[in-house]
């Protein structure tokens, strides 16, 4: 798979979420079985924006030939989604969501796994 395709796939991920914290935060916690609060919803917004952050450094840089660019952009998605991977299976495990989380588990690292190839390859 390609830096090109690997990006526009992460970006439009990226938005979803984003938007899907902005707006729908009660959704989204629902998701998870974890309940809703003034204050769970306030970070969400924040993680929102956040989400919308990555999904325009990934739509900015989806066309870019610079390798080093590359390596640097795929080095971040390989460990924020490793990070976040690691720790929704800890708080799946620990009882603190619901098993909604392995799907945005499974691709985190879906995405580890092909940026991760990026970088091997380069």
């Amino acid at each position: 798979m390609t830096y090109h395709t690997l990006a526009l796939v992460t970006c439009v991920a990226a938005l979803l979420l984003g938007v899907g914290w902005l707006f729908a935060g009660k959704l989204m916690l629902r998701r998870w079985r974890i309940e809703s609060s003034v204050g769970a919803l306030l970070v969400g917004r924040r993680i929102g924006v956040i989400y919308l952050s990555v999904a325009l450094l990934f739509l900015l840089t989806r066309t870019t030939e610079l390798p080093e660019l590359i390596t640097i952009v795929s080095t971040f998605a390989v460990l924020a989604n490793a990070l976040l991977a690691g720790l929704g299976l800890y708080e799946y495990r620990a009882r603190r969501a619901g098993p909604a989380i392995l799907v945005s588990v499974a691709f985190e690292l879906a995405l580890v796994v092909g940026f991760g190839r990026l970088l091997l390859i380069s």
